[in-house]
């Protein structure tokens, strides 16, 4: 993980995963230094990342007043429960459906969730966080926000876009790529991560585009791409493009074979993976008909 300034008051936590056959994933969270800060997302859950370490190094955890939650995916939700501890003021900004999510699997303290919808805004001292739902989304609980202070638009995984190395993942700026791998590249992480844009009515989607481009953020801060200074036009030419562009298919069995095998010592690739309705009848439970 590494980290860097955007502006005067916006620090990057950047981490990337890597995806094999597409590149490596930006992951980052944010810390917006308002007169109360903001926690935007809080990384993954991988067992090698210290998150609440990461937070640390750049404002002291106990001075955190709001965590907010672009969306309670496992990407952006990993450190959560490390913060909440840490920051015994903080209070978590979700939606209704974002906190029944996560309660699925850890359940939140609802005294301190904040439950704020797209078109709602939030004063944090200093300045307004104004929330609306990205054009681009995979999970329905998704709400970022415009800081009306630092021109920055926070976007969640709307404009996404895999890297070729890991170094321009974690890096300080999406402008790095040439205009047309940039460009390539948001439309492959569109049709990756919102599938649904290709069944979409266009002229319906545009519309939930036309916010975006009227509020011409100076900065974009999106969880899947490094910082965006200057760009942002451009990037919502990328993004309204999508329902046009070519469906992703994934790897299928024999992809993901030739995958492994060049993982393994010598390049030879493992057996074929069998089945079920092929196991050996050994290896069926005992007493279960053959």
């Amino acid at each position: 993980m590494t980290m860097h300034r955007v502006g005067r008051d916006i620090t990057v936590l950047a981490d990337s995963l890597e995806v094999p056959g597409i590149g490596f994933l930006p992951v980052n969270a944010f810390v917006l230094h308002a007169e109360e800060p903001v926690v935007v997302d809080t990384g993954v859950g991988l067992p090698d990342r210290d998150f609440l370490e990461a937070v640390g190094s750049t404002i002291d955890p106990a001075d955190v007043r709001w965590i907010w939650l672009t969306h309670p995916d496992r990407d952006h939700t990993g450190g959560l429960f490390a913060l909440l501890e840490a920051a015994p003021q903080a209070r978590i900004i979700t939606t209704y459906i974002g906190a029944g999510i996560m309660s699925t699997e850890r359940p939140l303290p609802l005294e301190r969730v904040f439950l704020l919808n797209p078109g709602q805004s939030l004063d944090v001292g200093d300045r307004t966080l104004s929330a609306f739902r990205p054009p681009l989304f995979d999970n329905p609980a998704t709400v970022g926000f415009y800081d009306d202070r630092s021109r920055a638009c926070f976007s969640s995984d709307c404009f996404g876009a895999p890297m070729p190395s890991a170094d321009l993942a974690e890096g300080d700026d999406a402008g790095a790529l040439v205009p047309e791998q940039l460009r390539a590249a948001q439309l492959l992480w569109a049709t990756v991560d919102s599938p649904w844009v290709h069944t979409v009515d266009a002229d319906k989607y545009l519309a939930t585009v036309r916010p975006l481009r009227e509020m011409d953020p100076e900065i974009v801060l999106s969880t899947h791409l490094p910082a965006a200074t200057g760009l942002t036009s451009r990037m919502v030419d990328s993004i309204s493009a999508a329902p046009g562009s070519d469906p992703f298919i994934g790897p299928d069995q024999q992809e993901l074979e030739r995958m492994l095998a060049g993982f393994e010592p010598g390049g030879q690739a493992p057996g074929p993976v069998r089945a079920p309705e092929e196991a050996p009848a050994e290896a069926a439970a005992p007493g279960a008909p053959t």
